[in-house]
C-alpha cells in the first residue's frame, strides 16, 4: 500500500482475486433467533475440490495459513418492505463479489425487528431487539456489538471462539460490491470512507458537549460514519457502548439532534472512536455515491442513496423528476422491477454501473416479486 503524509491518511490497494470465505456458525445473542449457515457452507466446500477458499466454506485455518485477514460483513436492517428489497440486492452482490476474494468472509444480517422474518432461509441473520420509539432511529450497527440497556452484556454477534475473525466490515443495505474487497485495514488501523457533510470543525460548538476541550481539537474527530467501516473486532467492541450511549444522548439533546438529524448516528461513532482515541485510514475510493461520483474507477461500493434524475439527453435534473430516474425512494412499500432500463446516452458510468448491478441480481434472486406492492407511487 502507499501512505501520503499529513494529518490524515490514504491507501491504495490492489482488487481482490482468488476465492474466500468463512461459514457462518453459531450466534450469541441476548436470546434472540439466530441463522446457522454451517451446513450450505459445508455443501460449497465439497463442491469445490480446486483448492480454493470458497464463500462460506468454513475453512478459517486455510484462510490464516495463507496470511490473509478474512473479515466479517455486517448489514444493519429493518424489516419493512423498503428494507427487505435492498438486503436482498446488497446480499447478493456480497456473495459475487465474495467469491473472488481472498478476505471477505461472513455475512450477517443484524435485523432490528425483535422478531423473525421470512428472508432469515436466504441470508444469514440474526434479529436484535429494537429500541423504545423515537431512540430506535438513533441505534444501527453499534447494537452489534454495544452494550444493551436491558441486558447490561456486550452483545457479540460474531462465531464462538472464532479468533480468524478479527474484523468487521460494517456496511448497509443500499450498498452494492462492485469487485472483491480486500481487508484495507493497515497496522491495526480501521478503515473508513469521508463523508464531506461530516464537518466537526463546523459543528465544533455542539460537539464539546461530547468532546470537552481536555480531549484535543475537534479536528481529532474523524469525518466518517459508522460505515463503510473495516474495523479489528477489539476495537468496536471498546467503541461500541461508548457510540451507542453517544447516539443516545445526541438524540435527547433537542438542539444536538435539530443540528445532525438524520447524520445523528454517525457523528456519534465518530466522536465515540476519538474518546477512544482510534482513528481510521480515510479511504476516499471505498465507496461512491451517484449521481456526484461520476466514475466507478477503483471503488469497491456503490451506495446509491441519492436519486438519479436525468433528461432522456443524459443531462442531471437533480432535484426535478427525470425523464429516466433511478431513486431508490420510488420503491417504499415493495421491490423495484427486474429489468429496469438503462439511463440514456450520456449518463455517467457510475449509474449505468449501479442499474447493471441492481438487474443483474434481481434477476437473479428467486422470488423477487414475492414482495411486490402495486401501490409503490413515485416520490
Amino acid at each position: 500500500y502507499e501512505r501520503t503524509k499529513g494529518d490524515r491518511e490514504s491507501i491504495s490497494v490492489p482488487g481482490g482475486g482468488g476465492g474466500a470465505g468463512i461459514v457462518l456458525r453459531g450466534v450469541q445473542l441476548r436470546g434472540v433467533v439466530r441463522a446457522d449457515h454451517a451446513e450450505e457452507g459445508r455443501e460449497q466446500r465439497r463442491a469445490d475440490d480446486d483448492g480454493r477458499i470458497s464463500w462460506f466454506t468454513g475453512d478459517r485455518e486455510l484462510a490464516a495459513a495463507a496470511g490473509k485477514r478474512p473479515f466479517h460483513v455486517a448489514m444493519t436492517a429493518m424489516a419493512d418492505p423498503y428494507s427487505r428489497w435492498q438486503s436482498r440486492i446488497m446480499y447478493k452482490r456480497a456473495k459475487a463479489a465474495g467469491a473472488g476474494a481472498e478476505e471477505m468472509g461472513g455475512f450477517t444480517r443484524v435485523l432490528h425487528s425483535g422478531e423473525a422474518d421470512d428472508l432469515m432461509g436466504e441470508i444469514p441473520t440474526v434479529v436484535v431487539n429494537p429500541l423504545p420509539p423515537g431512540a430506535d432511529r438513533t441505534m444501527g450497527l453499534c447494537t452489534m456489538a454495544g452494550k444493551s440497556r436491558d441486558s447490561g452484556r456486550v452483545i457479540d454477534f460474531l462465531p464462538d471462539q472464532d479468533n480468524n475473525y478479527r474484523y468487521i466490515l460494517m456496511a448497509e443495505p443500499d450498498h452494492i460490491f462492485v469487485k472483491p474487497l480486500p481487508n484495507l485495514v493497515r497496522e491495526d488501523r480501521p478503515v473508513a470512507y469521508p463523508f464531506f457533510y461530516i464537518r466537526p470543525a463546523k459543528q465544533e460548538k455542539i460537539l464539546r458537549k461530547y468532546y470537552p476541550e481536555e480531549k484535543g481539537p475537534v479536528t481529532n474527530i474523524d469525518p466518517i460514519g459508522n460505515s463503510p467501516v473495516i474495523i479489528k473486532k477489539s476495537a468496536l467492541t471498546k467503541i461500541a457502548p461508548t457510540w451507542m450511549n453517544m447516539s443516545l444522548e445526541m438524540k435527547m439533546d433537542n438542539k444536538t439532534d435539530k443540528a445532525f438529524g438524520w447524520v445523528l448516528e454517525m457523528y456519534a461513532y465518530a466522536v465515540a472512536s476519538a474518546l477512544h482515541g482510534v482513528h481510521h485510514i480515510l479511504y476516499k475510493d471505498f465507496m461512491i455515491q451517484p449521481p456526484w461520483d461520476l466514475s466507478v474507477g477503483e471503488t469497491f461500493i456503490i451506495h446509491y442513496t441519492y436519486g438519479c434524475d436525468y433528461s432522456l439527453k443524459g443531462e442531471l435534473t437533480y432535484g426535478k423528476i427525470g425523464e429516466w430516474r433511478f431513486d431508490k425512494r420510488s420503491y417504499l412499500k415493495g421491490p423495484l422491477p427486474r429489468n429496469l432500463s438503462l439511463p440514456p446516452p450520456g449518463v455517467p458510468e457510475s449509474v449505468v454501473t449501479l442499474v447493471k448491478m441492481v438487474n443483474e441480481a434481481t434477476a437473479n434472486i428467486p422470488g423477487w416479486d414475492d414482495d411486490d406492492d402495486d401501490d409503490n407511487s413515485e416520490l
